[in-house]
């Protein structure tokens, strides 16, 4: 099928997470993404694969950082849309996290992203933020949008989350 092939290679490092969810019972949401910001308790593995970060932590918002690079690639040599989305899932639902009283998490209901362009990794990092449109008890309302480094939209979402209480043990 022709030529030779270079192969790459990229490594995933990660904290153990039960640090971190060990206090998250103990935190209220907002304080809990200040604390992983920070770097005071590890943050989620996914961040590791996925090369994001959290950015800025607010209320009712969120901002992490993503760089993309080949590894991300799709067949045709973009960034799969995947990872664009697990961003976006990812600060949609953060967001909610942040209006959330200790003791409380959620879970994604729905997400609808639009692609608006195509993402390489030259295009990162990207930065994704998330808003919360309509707080709750029971069911929170979010929206974000991913810019790429030269400032344009390539793709925004909107979605709603489930809030429950955590089980303790």
């Amino acid at each position: 099928m022709g030529g030779e092939s270079s192969t790459r290679e990229t490594t995933v490092t990660w904290s153990d997470p039960s640090e971190g969810l060990s206090l998250l019972p103990t935190l209220d949401g907002i304080d809990y993404l200040r604390k992983i910001a920070a770097g005071d308790i590890p943050g989620a593995p996914i961040g590791s694969h996925m090369g994001m970060e959290i950015a800025e932590v607010g209320e009712g918002t969120v901002t992490f950082r993503c760089h993309p690079d080949e590894s991300h690639y799709n067949p045709i040599g973009m960034v799969h849309g995947g990872l664009v989305c697990t961003l976006l899932d990812s600060v949609l639902g953060c967001a909610a996290q942040t209006t959330l009283p200790k003791g409380t998490g959620y879970n994604s209901i729905e997400i609808k992203v639009n692609y608006l362009r195509p993402v390489t990794a030259d295009s990162g990092p990207l930065v994704a933020t998330g808003r919360v449109v309509k707080p709750g008890r029971r069911v929170i309302f979010s929206d974000g949008e991913v810019v790429d480094n030269k400032g344009k939209t390539v793709a925004t979402a909107s979605g709603s989350l489930l809030v429950f209480p955590l089980e303790t043990k």
